[in-house]
């Protein structure tokens, strides 16, 4: 990477190399300290974004993520700019740490902007417990979760295999059918976003590979970067939320990392192919394979976007059953009552998605599919999209 001998601002420019064979040098302008600019070139529609410090950005100067941002400004109906996290990284199509707000109307839906494990989330759980209270019961309590919540590659049977018509009815509901079936409270749902539901899912367009992948999967962890673990609270940055959030310093809490497991996978691959033999019929080139898309309402489109939702309901459905495990396994190895332990969702948020939202651009509000690929939304104080008690 080239820092150019310029004054900080908006004409301070960087150029960095790409992988690619070949491939010219990405210039980058510096708008400010935190924020660089990937002038449009080629079949850019927009310009690309990069949320970074100057140190961040030199350890991207040989990933090709940054190839990534300026590929996903040339889908058709991007608006604004193509977006990318502090924690970009190379991934399928979009880069992780990618966002990507698409005209609902006139724009495409892209698998490769929500990525294989569909609904990827996490959620927080807060307790009553101190830190001190259960530190000679740590080894024991962690015997406790194994045995309870399966985890691993094609981990399964954390609860009784789910019939065909039972697994639709989760695919359909989300969270709500974990509520229904003894899993969940409401104080859950109204805690996890979007109510753990979404209310466009088609469980008819997955297909039954995913189903035969996925019917024994729920509640459990899976494997790759998945992970539960229960943490302390070290340090507090902001008192008076802390204080909303009802997290205080030495408190144990919970963290459950996972998604859709086989089934959200399978439904990506089903989807890619569909996707990527349809893209001819609609006229569509994009400079990568891996970015394949259809118009948001064609048959294909439509379709995928109905199986996406199955899968993000299905594992909002799944991180909901594996709380429910852990606060079981939480009473059985500390001898807790539910009073005692306090086991209570701060929220739940994905960040492997693509969901229809409302946002002002260029000063006019319009309807925004937007993919966001290892990002989760972010909405300040007040925002009716938020649970009541975070708002």
């Amino acid at each position: 990477m080239r820092q150019e001998d310029r004054s900080s601002g908006p004409e301070a420019a960087i150029e960095t190399p790409s992988r690619r064979p070949g491939a010219e040098p990405m210039e980058l302008l510096k708008i400010h300290d935190y924020l660089w600019e990937i002038p449009r070139h080629g079949q850019m529609r927009v310009p690309g974004r990069i949320y970074a410090s100057a140190h961040l950005l030199e350890g991207l100067r040989d990933d090709p993520a940054l190839q990534q941002v300026a590929n996903v400004a040339c889908l058709p109906g991007i608006v604004g700019y193509s977006l990318a996290m502090p924690d970009i990284h190379w991934g399928y199509g979009f880069p992780i740490g990618g966002v990507a707000g698409i005209d609902a109307e006139d724009g495409v839906i892209s698998p490769g902007g929500v990525g294989y494990d569909i609904n990827c989330g996490v959620r927080l759980i807060r307790t009553n417990l101190q830190y001190v209270d259960v530190k000679d019961k740590v080894g024991h309590l962690a015997d406790v979760l194994f045995a309870t919540i399966p985890a691993g590659l094609g981990s399964s049977g954390a609860i009784p295999s789910l019939s065909v018509d039972e697994l639709r009815r989760a695919l359909r509901d989300g969270a709500q059918w974990a509520m229904a079936n003894g899993y969940a409270k409401q104080a859950d749902l109204d805690h996890t976003e979007e109510g753990g539901r979404l209310a466009m899912a088609d469980p008819d367009a997955v297909s039954q590979l995913a189903y035969k992948r996925g019917h024994k999967q729920l509640g459990t962890l899976g494997s790759g970067n998945h992970f539960l673990e229960c943490s302390r609270v070290d340090q507090i940055y902001y008192p008076e939320v802390a204080q909303a959030l009802g997290l205080e310093i030495g408190q144990v809490t919970v963290l459950i990392h996972s998604g859709s497991r086989g089934l959200g996978h399978q439904t990506c691959d089903d989807y890619l192919r569909v996707i990527g033999k349809a893209m001819a019929t609609y006229g569509i080139q994009l400079p990568d394979r891996q970015l394949a898309s259809v118009p948001i309402k064609s048959p294909e489109g439509q379709a995928y976007l109905g199986a996406m939702a199955a899968a993000a309901n299905f594992a909002w459905c799944n991180r909901q059953i594996m709380m429910h495990l852990t606060e079981r396994a939480f009473r059985e190895a500390l001898a807790l009552s539910d009073r005692e332990l306090g086991f209570s969702l701060i929220y739940d948020v994905c960040h492997n998605i693509a969901k229809f939202e409302e946002h002002v651009v260029d000063g006019k509000r319009r309807r925004l599919c937007v993919h966001r690929k290892g990002a989760t939304r972010a909405f300040g104080p007040g925002h009716e999209a938020l649970p009541p008690m975070l708002r």
